[in-house]
């Protein structure tokens, strides 16, 4: 996902300037070491389970407040610095649209996206 085109997208959907006041993203990358141990990680496995994604993507797309939501995983084998997970959230006010992000971030990583470490 090239997100200056997709936050370009979007700013040119209809009802975007009287519904937004917000636009959140995250850039998942992929990190040279585990969060268990700090162990060196040389690569990672990524493999998105998309219709949950997109299970997510509408739930989270449905709270008041928030206009969008969009999300773009990556799969396959990965090395450190490579980008893993994208996520918009574009809404009204800032309280809607960090918890909306929040959420959306937890839920997909939980639910959606199941990762293998390779190690040194």
């Amino acid at each position: 996902m090239d997100i200056n085109k997709a936050l370009e997208e979007l700013k040119k959907e209809p009802g975007f300037s009287d519904n937004v006041g917000m636009v959140l993203v995250h850039n998942g990358i992929v990190r040279g070491w585990s969060r268990k141990d700090r162990s060196e990680v040389v690569a990672i496995e990524i493999t998105p389970d998309r219709e949950k994604m997109e299970e997510i993507r509408k739930e989270i797309e449905a709270r008041e407040g928030i206009f969008r939501a969009k999300a773009h995983a990556n799969s396959g084998r990965m090395q450190p610095g490579d980008d893993v997970l994208f996520l918009i959230v574009a809404g009204d006010i800032r309280e809607n649209v960090k918890a909306a992000l929040a959420d959306f971030l937890d839920r997909v990583k939980a639910e959606a996206v199941t990762k293998k470490e390779i190690f040194a």
